[in-house]
């Protein structure tokens, strides 16, 4: 029998969250926003003082050693406010940090994961290239083992958190062996001679959440640096998989700030002698709102529910992740519309949040390619896009 509640111990953690972000995060959100600028260094050092980025981290390394379900539940409540402050405990929560987490070895772990908790290094994930996107096995840049070092050449595209990151978990192809079975996984200070950073790019949304191409000339990293070597390709998506759900929880956030934000919206803006919620036709797009959102919440916690401190299931994911991102675009939209001039207006921040819930259909495997991917477990067998 599944159970659809949450212990006290998780209300606690949401609850203690949500005044958090509620308090304290609105204004900062809209001046990241307004200045395309991350999240200072000192808030990311409060987020950690209150355990915010180390959620699902092992108590090992500094974290609460909490299930991702947790994690999850944090990373919505900072994402109702704005992908901007939220991006962070994305990152360190369910990022590429689980990455390293998982596959680092001891030294290279207990210094990036405790690190990331403690909020002074965010590690973004390289992996997109200009030829490589949904191809990811098309990736091109080459890591070569040399007298106990790898050296790196190539370029990376669509990098989240590109030049402002203090570390990155960058995918690379070894040896000449094409297709998934050459690629693999290094880790890479962001200060290591030879890597550089293109002009930031300016995006629809995400404004806030630094993205620049990246360049490696010769990078040259320690052997023991490798996080996953050729051939482990699949184990990589795997744990991938904890970023794909934790893409859909901001979108799931986003909407769910939209919906609330509406809500509120419709019941002081009078129109005709009363207000909005009066309208039938209102109330109506209201609760067609309220259960898409809560469906998504649904599908997301339970393949969370299922990975427990592990690693989520695929199908499941990939269902979450898809209506997730369908979803907080038709949110986001009907709520401006709902709005009127006061949506379309930037001085609310609903037009915000539209432009922000198409980024993540995009990012993290895109729409249409998981719905690929559940075809091919409902018939049992993947299928050629060439």
């Amino acid at each position: 029998m599944l159970d659809f509640g949450y212990t006290d111990d998780q209300i606690a953690l949401r609850d203690s969250a949500r005044r958090f972000a509620q308090a304290e995060l609105p204004a900062l959100a809209r001046k990241l926003e307004a200045e395309a600028e991350p999240l200072p260094h000192d808030w990311r050092e409060r987020f950690a003082e209150m355990g915010f980025l180390g959620v699902n981290t092992g108590l090992e390394h500094g974290g609460l050693g909490l299930p991702l379900l947790d994690a999850l539940l944090v990373l919505e409540e900072f994402a109702k406010i704005s992908v901007a402050v939220a991006f962070p405990v994305f990152e360190c929560c369910t990022g590429p940090v689980r990455i390293v987490e998982r596959f680092g070895n001891p030294a290279l772990k207990e210094r990036v994961v405790r690190q990331a908790t403690e909020g002074s290094m965010l590690v973004a994930i390289s992996m997109s290239e200009p030829d490589a996107g949904t191809a990811l096995t098309d990736l091109r840049t080459k890591a070569v083992r040399q007298n106990g070092e790898i050296v790196i050449d190539g370029s990376k595209r669509w990098c989240s958190g590109a030049g402002h990151s203090e570390g990155y978990v960058v995918f690379c192809r070894f040896g000449d062996v094409q297709g998934a079975k050459g690629i693999g996984a290094v880790f890479v200070d962001r200060d290591t001679p030879g890597l550089s950073f293109g002009p930031p790019e300016s995006l629809m949304g995400f404004r806030g959440v630094p993205s620049a191409d990246m360049m490696f000339d010769g990078v040259r990293v320690p052997e023991s640096h490798l996080l996953v070597g050729p051939g482990g390709f699949a184990s990589l998506m795997g744990v991938f998989n904890i970023e794909r759900l934790g893409n859909a929880t901001m979108a799931l956030g986003v909407a769910q700030g939209a919906l609330d934000q509406v809500t509120a919206y419709v019941q002081e803006r009078r129109q005709f002698g009363r207000p909005l919620a009066e309208f039938q036709a209102v109330q109506i797009k209201l609760a067609e709102m309220a259960i898409k959102v809560e469906a998504a919440r649904l599908l997301i916690h339970r393949a969370a529910a299922a990975a427990g401190t592990g690693l989520p299931p695929v199908r499941e994911t990939a269902i979450a992740k898809c209506y997730a991102n369908e979803m907080t675009r038709e949110v986001t939209g009907t709520a401006l519309q709902l709005m009127g001039g006061y949506g379309y207006a930037e001085e609310y921040g609903m037009e915000r949040r539209f432009r922000d819930s198409y980024g993540w259909g995009i990012a993290g495997g895109a729409i249409d390619i998981q719905k690929i991917n559940i075809a091919a477990d409902l018939i049992g067998r993947r299928f050629s896009q060439r």
